[in-house]
């Protein structure tokens, strides 16, 4: 049975599959893949569902991938519609996961049944990376199964990435690589004690405060032409009792680096601690790396992609990496050209979110073009 995007992605969003759930939804997906004439593979870990599906032989490899989980969608109230119930309001679908990014996922289906109808017998294999584990912690998702693969010897040759990339229109922004993410939580410790005899008391917030100054101010460095500056917020902070006559003994932080190829793990560690080492405060710093810069540059991917938009979309896109991170950090790394072409990000992780309807049927036909430009 076939079905149109749209029916597709309304399948796909009609329930909460909060990360990392994914409520059945990959199992429509290997059904409909199967149908195709996909091997398909199911490959859980932990509480995480990942699918892997393959069309074909051997490289190259082309891959589309995506995430079935979203985002919670917040107080019910805000939103004009049920956002599990995906609904058609003036050309738009409204529902939790329209565009990021369970209809990319389904143009990706749409695109794959037409590009097989006409090339039934493509070189190389066309494949499917799909998990449910790519909002929340990102560990037993794409990273365990592009693990899994290198332990079979499976390279990856191009990736598409389904991100909601698009900003004014659809196609008018691509994503050719993202930033580095890294995460610290500093414990400022203190002395706790009466507000009337500080000299009893040691406060965390006072002696963190003169180095909070320094890293905010700090210019990390000022991009290349590929990526912009590094930037560094603080994200959280946390301290006292709750009451206004104790002070208090210690002062949690969080704070996170969104960080260009100019610099890497070791030298954001070094630079931080280097700072906060030169004011007289106690600290305990813990680091998670989220995921490293990544690029793709040259290779016939993104000639694919630049040509595919412009005869179908008939504009010139612009290449970015700019936004947050993505399954791309995973997947970049072991040589394999990344691309994230998806729907406008105007809506998503907000109430009300939604795609157009044009828009899904157009990136069926520019997503089977892309594959059809290269297998």
């Amino acid at each position: 049975m076939t079905y149109s995007t749209l029916e597709l992605t309304k399948k796909l969003v009609s329930a909460q599959s909060i990360s990392p759930a994914d409520e059945g939804f990959q199992t429509l997906i290997a059904e409909y893949l199967k149908q195709l004439g996909f091997e398909v593979e199911a490959m859980p870990f932990a509480d995480v569902s990942n699918l892997w599906a393959t069309h074909g032989e051997g490289a190259p490899y082309f891959t589309f991938a995506g995430h079935t989980d979203v985002v919670p969608s917040g107080p019910l109230e805000n939103w004009d519609t049920d956002p599990f119930e995906p609904t058609v309001v003036d050309g738009h679908l409204y529902g939790r996961g329209t565009a990021d990014m369970k209809g990319s996922i389904a143009a990706m289906l749409t695109a794959a049944s037409n590009f097989l109808s006409q090339h039934p017998d493509h070189k190389g294999t066309l494949a499917f990376l799909i998990t449910s584990d790519e909002e929340a912690d990102a560990i037993n998702g794409t990273r365990r199964v592009i693990e899994t693969l290198a332990e079979r010897g499976i390279q990856l040759d191009w990736c598409l990435i389904g991100e909601p990339s698009s900003d004014k229109a659809l196609g008018d922004v691509v994503r050719t690589g993202r930033r580095g993410s890294l995460h610290a939580k500093i414990v400022f410790k203190g002395i706790q004690g009466h507000v009337a005899y500080p000299d009893d008391a040691k406060n965390p917030i006072h002696a963190a405060l003169p180095a909070l100054t320094e890293l905010t101010d700090e210019v990390w460095d000022a991009g290349n032409a590929f990526f912009p500056p590094t930037s560094m917020q603080i994200s959280n902070l946390h301290s006292g009792t709750g009451v206004t006559n104790v002070i208090p003994g210690t002062m949690e932080l969080l704070l996170n680096f969104r960080f260009s190829t100019e610099l890497d793990e070791p030298m954001i560690k070094a630079r931080t601690q280097s700072i906060l080492d030169k004011h007289d405060i106690d600290y305990d710093i813990l680091w998670t790396l989220s995921g490293v810069p990544f690029l793709t540059v040259g290779g016939e991917l993104i000639p694919a992609v630049e040509a595919s938009i412009s005869s179908n979309l008939h504009l010139t896109t612009i290449l970015s990496t700019s936004g947050g991170t993505s399954d791309g950090r995973f997947i970049a790394p072991t040589g394999t050209q990344v691309v994230e072409l998806g729907p406008r990000n105007a809506t998503i992780h907000k109430v009300n979110e939604c795609v157009a309807i044009k828009d899904l049927d157009q990136l069926a036909v520019v997503y089977q073009d892309i594959v059809s430009r290269l297998l």
